[in-house]
């Protein structure tokens, strides 16, 4: 069991069946999920990116990759919000905090401030990226997990763990239960960013690559029972 995690949490998985916007079931067992690890005490902040409102440059790819990012990075502060007051419904106290100011919604990003809330046991939901762009929601969660000293980095993920190849080219493409940080940057697998990966690495902060869509996943992950895949720093 870990003490400290860092989930990164995509916005498909708020939006369940529906592909977009919110679905109260999905949200509802994502939270419940992290709700019971705060009530075993273990200290949870999240990351959460924005794709059921936005895709990137995917609907337009004549856009400026500087706006596209920007309207992103306001897609996961929409999630992140609707999150902390999914939390509040359950009787946990959830902060967004985000690198930009963004009037009384959320609160700028101190590590001095987040450490404490932890250890309060209350939830810190990452919004925002870093305010740049060209920097992936899985490269923020990174460098949350470092800064915050984070024991694992739980990657929850439309696929389930890291595999040889891409599963959705190569029908041969097996699965791989536990693989060094750096072979995943030598092997180019791309399962998460190389920024990301190589954060971890230099940080020696393990992770789990994982299915969201595994009935109780985020638990499975968090207390150390087998699921998806390990990697091991």
């Amino acid at each position: 069991m870990k003490k400290r995690i860092i989930l990164k949490l995509s916005g498909e998985a708020l939006a369940g069946d529906k592909g977009m916007g919110f679905d109260e079931t999905a949200s509802e067992k994502t939270v419940l999920q992290i709700k019971t690890l705060a009530d075993k005490g273990i200290e949870t902040a999240l990351v959460v990116g924005g794709g059921n409102w936005w895709r990137g440059r995917s609907s337009d790819s004549k856009m400026d990759r500087t706006k596209a990012d920007s309207i992103g990075m306001l897609a996961t502060v929409m999630n992140a919000i609707y999150l902390a007051d999914c939390f509040r419904q359950k009787g946990i106290r959830a902060r967004v905090m985000t690198p930009i100011t963004i009037g009384s919604m959320t609160e700028v990003f101190s590590k001095d401030k987040a450490v404490r809330c932890l250890e309060k046991g209350e939830i810190i939901i990452f919004a925002a990226g870093i305010g740049h762009p060209f920097f992936s929601t899985d490269t923020v969660t990174a460098l949350r997990a470092c800064e915050l000293d984070a024991d694992v980095i739980l990657y929850a993920k439309s696929v389930d763990g890291v595999y040889t190849a891409d599963p959705s080219k190569d029908p041969m493409a097996v699965r791989i239960d536990e693989i060094p940080c750096r072979e995943i940057v030598e092997r180019n697998l791309g399962v998460i960013d190389i920024a990301a990966a190589n954060l971890c690495a230099e940080h020696k902060i393990p992770l789990v690559i994982f299915a969201m869509s595994e009935d109780g996943a985020i638990l499975k992950a968090a207390m150390g029972e087998k699921v998806g895949t390990k990697v091991t720093v």
